[in-house]
């Protein structure tokens, strides 16, 4: 008893509920494991005891938490709605100034204000109050507008792994020249709003005489700082003054990555992120050496000041990641602590290098900036979508800047489910909810700012995490795990501030088990969900087809994502041949081909009766465009277009449950050959625009202006 209700004064469960009506006990191992990480002792029945009597007293002292949310436009929140009469609120504005108020009422009178005297700006505020008779109180006061801003027309766009999108330009794999250039195009030429990326976060770098780094964008080194790897080279305005023996060598770097590109591209060849990277920086070295001019010192400067601690670490982590390897973990103990007189002179000592990885997230940034403004002068509504992974690499640059905000010994994963009995883990350390409220959310914070300075809206991976995460002790399975509680409203109150401030929109990637609950709560502020065609059926009812009428509005609709089968593969059962051949299958081959050809039947017949496939089934390309009209006649806010299914590509850019059995991350978008189409030939394909003309065939019957006054909520702003 003791430690169930010690668990629950921390937010960690101490049951789970895998499907409606059926609960399982989380064992007390991982109950006291996951106490542990959040600084508590629960390891006796005497010492859980303490801990409780401990916490108790800690909880009925405190007048308030460490962070209070207060919605702007809304009545004060209760720990300060319920302060004592005569109590005297202070607030100090984030951007100067104050506000002041003191609770009315007498001594033993009612207490209580229901707004301070005059509304309080959206920011992150710091909040003191001095109460009769107790002690002061200061915490983080969070002032956000309660909703997210919603597109108020309807727009459509492009999906696509930057990595797999090469130009007869590109060093191998897609970058970011190529990412404007596609929106550039897709946005004049197609009308799309929007493209999608994949998380562009600094990955870590494979060991210089070890394995390669990890190819998943999905475990970066940091979420903060993109990734240089993206950088196309020669857009780099130093490039034009290289000279000499500096100009012939990066012509010769230059022929290498076009043989890397013809390798992938003619060839068959993998994309070989590390190899590009090799090419990229030793190029990148030579632009280090020439002199910024006057202007761009000054912006560079610039971003090294806005940018603050925060950059100066990650860099440093770079650095000495290339002497002592990419795991901090393994480092002489005194670098372990990036606040160590140690790590402080090896800083020093490696300033140069300091300064060539900072120089890199400035130049990775201002393409970044350019890809996003080539985006709007294109006509995007939106422009870039940028993807948040859920977590960070535990060797990586992030985990070692923010030691105290990680959870020791923890990763994150899933619980055991009807997809996966053994559940999963993911190798991602999971933030202390603790010392993120503690911080006012000061990492989360500058994370969402960092990625949303260069983007029309932010996609969030496995969205639920904002409400509880699963915590898997280190050495044990994912089945011997339990979830751990965030503060929601805070996090989405950090959400919401860094998103008005952006003036962005959020997308949550809500796919597979979903709290209950969960769904309402993100639709309330805003965050739109992702619903995929051939998961939405009428689960609680006849399980067949949901009718277009009966989607969300709030979604991003699409056929399909990274983690799935093309569309392609799907129609003709492609998919169900590559896990069967990869023994990934759990019954008989016929068994799964007959339940997947039955899926796209009921689909297509569907389709069909619709008078969306006019000729009938059996044209590939016909029922791909049949799938995408069923997307438009649904009140989805946005609509999503898997690129490589404009081509008919089969293969998925990564398939779950594999690591070296299938080449997860490191596919080209191709052809319905298996031939890399590169980003010139999409721009030319005949399939493509045919697909894309289902688009302008329903601007022309105005489906897509009346689904949106048809579903826009009251008060909705326009993009």
């Amino acid at each position: 008893m003791p430690l169930s209700r010690l668990a629950a004064s921390y937010g960690v469960a101490t049951s789970y509920s895998p499907s409606p009506g059926r609960t399982v006990p989380a064992s007390d191992a991982a109950v006291i494991a996951a106490l542990a990480a959040l600084g508590v002792d629960a390891s006796t029945p005497e010492a859980a005891g303490a801990a409780l009597a401990a916490r108790e007293t800690e909880l009925s002292a405190r007048l308030l938490p460490p962070t209070v949310v207060l919605w702007t436009d809304a009545p004060l929140p209760p720990p300060l709605a319920e302060l004592p009469a005569g109590s005297r609120v202070r607030v100090d504005l984030e951007e100067g100034g104050t506000a002041e108020w003191t609770v009315p009422g007498g001594p033993g009178g009612p207490g209580g204000a229901a707004r301070p005297p005059e509304s309080l700006p959206p920011g992150v505020h710091r909040l003191r109050v001095r109460c009769p008779g107790r002690s002061d109180a200061e915490a983080h006061l969070i002032a956000a507008p309660r909703r997210i801003r919603t597109p108020e027309r309807r727009a459509h766009g492009l999906l696509v792994q930057l990595y797999s999108l090469l130009s007869r330009h590109s060093w191998g794999m897609g970058d970011l020249s190529d990412l404007a250039d596609l929106a550039a195009w897709s946005g004049r030429v197609l009308g799309a709003g929007f493209v999608q990326v994949n998380p562009l976060h600094a990955a870590v770098p494979g060991a210089p005489e070890g394995p390669g780094s990890d190819p998943s964008p999905y475990r970066p080194s940091s979420r903060r700082f993109p990734d240089p790897v993206h950088l196309r080279v020669e857009a780099v305005p130093e490039f034009a003054y290289l000279r000499g023996a500096a100009r012939e060598r990066a012509e010769e770097l230059c022929r290498r990555a076009a043989r890397l590109r013809e390798g992938v591209l003619e060839q068959g060849e993998l994309i070989d992120r590390d190899a590009v990277w090799a090419l990229k920086r030793e190029a990148l070295e030579l632009l280090h050496a020439v002199p910024l001019g006057p202007g761009r010192r000054a912006e560079y400067n610039a971003f090294l000041a806005e940018q603050g601690p925060a950059l100066e670490d990650h860099a440093t982590w770079s650095a000495l990641a290339e002497i002592h390897g990419p795991d901090w973990h393994s480092w002489p103990a005194d670098l372990r602590d990036p606040d160590s007189p140690g790590t402080a002179r090896a800083r020093r000592e490696a300033m140069d290098r300091v300064d060539f990885h900072s120089r890199l997230a400035w130049l990775t940034d201002t393409q970044l900036a350019a890809a996003q403004r080539a985006a709007r002068e294109a006509g995007m509504d939106i422009g870039l979508v940028h993807d948040l992974a859920v977590g960070v690499h535990p060797g990586g640059a992030d985990a070692w800047a923010q030691q105290r905000h990680f959870a020791p010994r923890m990763s994150v994963g899933a619980p055991p489910d009807a997809f996966n009995a053994r559940g999963q883990d993911w190798g991602l350390p999971p933030w202390r909810p603790d010392r993120l409220a503690e911080s006012g959310y000061a990492p989360y914070r500058a994370l969402l700012r960092g990625l949303l300075r260069n983007a029309g809206a932010l996609r969030i991976d496995h969205v639920m995490g904002l409400f509880r995460l699963w915590w898997v002790p280190e050495g044990r399975e994912p089945t011997e795990g339990t979830y751990v509680r965030y503060d929601a409203e805070a996090m989405l109150a950090v959400l919401a501030l860094e998103a008005h401030r952006a003036d962005a929109l959020v997308i949550g990637e809500d796919l597979g088990t979903v709290e209950p609950g969960v769904r309402e709560t993100l639709r309330e502020h805003g965050v739109l969900g992702t619903s995929v065609l051939w998961f939405e059926r009428d689960w609680e009812g006849t399980g067949r087809p949901l009718p277009a009428d009966a989607w969300r509005a709030d979604c991003v609709a699409t056929a399909t994502t990274h983690d799935l089968p093309p569309t392609a593969a799907r129609l003709t059962g492609e998919h169900v041949r590559l896990r069967h051949d990869l023994g990934l299958l759990t019954r008989p081959l016929a068994q799964e081909r007959a339940e997947a050809a039955a899926d796209v039947r009921e689909w297509l017949g569907l389709l069909c009766r619709l008078g969306m496939l006019p000729g009938g089934i059996g044209c590939e390309e016909d029922e791909i465009r049949a799938v995408h009209r069923f997307l438009l006649a649904t009140p989805a806010r946005m609509i999503g277009v898997w690129l490589p299914d404009a081509v008919g590509d089969r293969r998925p850019q990564n398939l779950p449950g594999t690591w070296d059995q299938y080449p997860n991350w490191r596919l080209p978008v191709a052809d319905a050959t298996g031939h890399p189409v590169t980003l010139e030939e999409l721009a030319a394909s005949p399939r493509l625009h045919a697909l894309m003309a289902v688009f302008r065939e329903g601007e022309r019957r105005g489906g897509a202006e009346g689904a949106s006054a048809r579903t826009a909520p009251p008060g909705a702003h326009p993009v």
